[in-house]
């Protein structure tokens, strides 16, 4: 990569400046190349001045600026319809597996999130569950659903007896009683995944709980509480995909229009 641009420049690097940087790139979008592949080119050219300047101490300038990079397209929420969530749990028999993955789908918990919650964090009586620390540093509320109540009770009465405060522990193994890691939830996602001949994730759930929120007509803001964004516009994205209300409102809207004329 690097080569290819000190040979396209065809000046000494010392004199390569933003503008002819914006020339290269323009070079390899009309070579095809997709912005990702693009953003390495420019991360490697970036990285080899900054070798120039911080190890052979050359007063030269980095031509590529702060932020220099081509915005990557955001894929789409993927999420499962009601068919593939009931496929889905079908096949989750275990207790602790299913109120792991039936927590996910009702509250949309992140992974991490669930991997950290502790006993003292559920409230069953009311059906929260208090969010300590969510991305970003958050704390937040979120409710707990008949179902998902139901799979965290079937799994607290088998739950192995243990002096660790997390909620759900590894069952087998050297760490029995030790709280299950994230990368534990991802392998048992996979596990059933596999089993059912569906490509699930474990963030698969949270989308499919918003998504599912704003086809009933569910306010935007209360998603963007109970998913702990930041951003309403981080939220805004499951409406790309939420067909069905855009679908009820076309048509709620079109019935109104043609009465009137």
């Amino acid at each position: 990569m690097l080569k290819q641009f000190v040979l396209w420049i065809n000046v000494p690097v010392e004199q390569a400046t933003c503008e002819k940087l914006t020339e290269y790139v323009g070079y390899l979008l009309c070579r095809k190349l997709k912005p990702k592949t693009i953003n390495c080119h420019i991360g490697c050219i970036r990285a080899f001045y900054e070798y120039l300047q911080r190890e052979e101490i050359l007063k030269i300038t980095n031509p590529v600026r702060k932020k220099f990079t081509l915005r990557l397209p955001r894929p789409l929420p993927r999420f499962l319809n009601d068919d593939e969530v009931k496929r889905l749990f079908d096949v989750i028999k275990k207790p602790r597996d299913r109120a792991i993955f039936m927590l996910m789908l009702r509250t949309g918990l992140r992974v991490e999130e669930v991997s950290r919650l502790t006993l003292g964090a559920i409230d069953l009586k009311r059906k929260k569950i208090f969010v300590n620390q969510g991305k970003g540093g958050k704390d937040r509320v979120v409710y707990i659903s008949s179902d998902a109540h139901r799979a965290l009770i079937d799994y607290l009465q088998c739950r192995p007896l243990s002096k660790s405060r997390g909620l759900f522990l590894v069952e087998k193994g050297t760490c029995r009683g030790s709280p299950i890691s994230v990368r534990g939830i991802q392998k048992r996602i996979e596990y059933y995944s596999n089993k059912v001949g569906l490509k699930v994730s474990c963030h698969q759930l949270r989308h499919t709980m918003a998504t599912q929120l704003l086809n009933v007509d569910t306010e935007l803001s209360t998603i963007q509480d109970l998913l702990g964004h930041r951003l309403v516009t981080t939220t805004q994205r499951y409406c790309r995909v939420c067909n069905l209300k855009v679908q009820r409102d076309y048509h709620r809207a079109m019935e109104f229009i043609m009465r009137r004329t």
